[in-house]
């Protein structure tokens, strides 16, 4: 009977790390150059299942900490796939980002059916054109077997503390992409203020019919085996899943 007490203990206490959870992190609010109030942050599944219909709700505060109005923003990736992150922004120019001092955050979620990925980004640079406007160029390609539609390509932007500086999200002309063939991608970040906080970005692209999925580096892979198990048992025959999540320092 004692031995049997130890296992659901152990038991019980592996149950937080093979469910997860779905959480923001890295978010912040600031002032952009357009004047406006911008709440920016990221979504991140921790959970075994991918997520969609994601909603982040923002109740804004003004120095006292009451409440001024609630406020809706949605995650840039539709689907969020286990491990994976999806920036979200908000952007206010009324007079409650005038009163605005800080604010709480809340997330609400589905999960998701899984989704494989097969569309990848072969390519991306970061530069500057010539109004010192920060843009990212690069080529994105579906490896999968029927036509990818609705193509994205979502950046997130970091300063040097890891929050988010900048988000962004642009469709390649044209926004389909038939199998193995491939487009050209722009996506600019227009303002300067943030553009000199910038240290880091990552690119993931999806389509109606894929999503994205993140390339994990080789020492999580250990952990991830328990929160990956049931999801790879669900997935292991619906076909194959590329990972396309790219992640590139700031060139000095």
């Amino acid at each position: 009977m004692e031995k049997f007490f130890i296992v659901v203990f152990l038991f019980v206490g592996l149950i937080p790390a093979v469910f997860g959870e779905a959480f923001i992190e890295n978010d912040q609010q600031f002032i952009g150059d357009d004047k406006s109030l911008h709440v920016v942050g990221e979504i991140t599944n921790n959970l075994k299942v991918p997520l969609n219909q994601i909603s982040v709700l923002i109740t804004l505060l003004d120095e006292d900490k009451n409440p001024i109005a609630v406020r809706e923003a949605d995650s840039l990736v539709n689907t969020i796939m286990p491990g994976m992150k999806g920036p979200f922004e908000l952007i206010l120019t009324s007079n409650d980002a005038k009163n605005t001092e800080s604010y709480s955050i809340e997330l609400d979620y589905e999960l998701s059916p899984p989704k494989n990925q097969v569309i990848d980004i072969t390519e991306s640079k970061l530069s500057t054109d010539n109004h010192n406007n920060l843009m990212i160029t690069g080529m994105v390609m579906n490896k999968g077997d029927i036509t990818a539609n609705t193509v994205a390509i979502i950046a997130t932007l970091y300063d040097i503390e890891g929050k988010v500086a900048a988000v962004s999200k642009v469709h390649p002309e044209p926004d389909y992409l038939g199998v193995n063939d491939n487009a050209f991608f722009l996506v600019t970040i227009p303002d300067k203020i943030q553009n000199n906080q910038i240290k880091e970005y990552t690119l993931v692209a999806e389509s109606e019919e894929y999503a994205a999925v993140p390339e994990f580096p080789i020492g999580t892979l250990v952990v991830l085996v328990l929160t990956l198990s049931t999801y790879i048992g669900i997935t292991r025959y619906s076909g194959r899943i590329i990972t396309n999540l790219i992640s590139v320092t700031n060139p000095k």
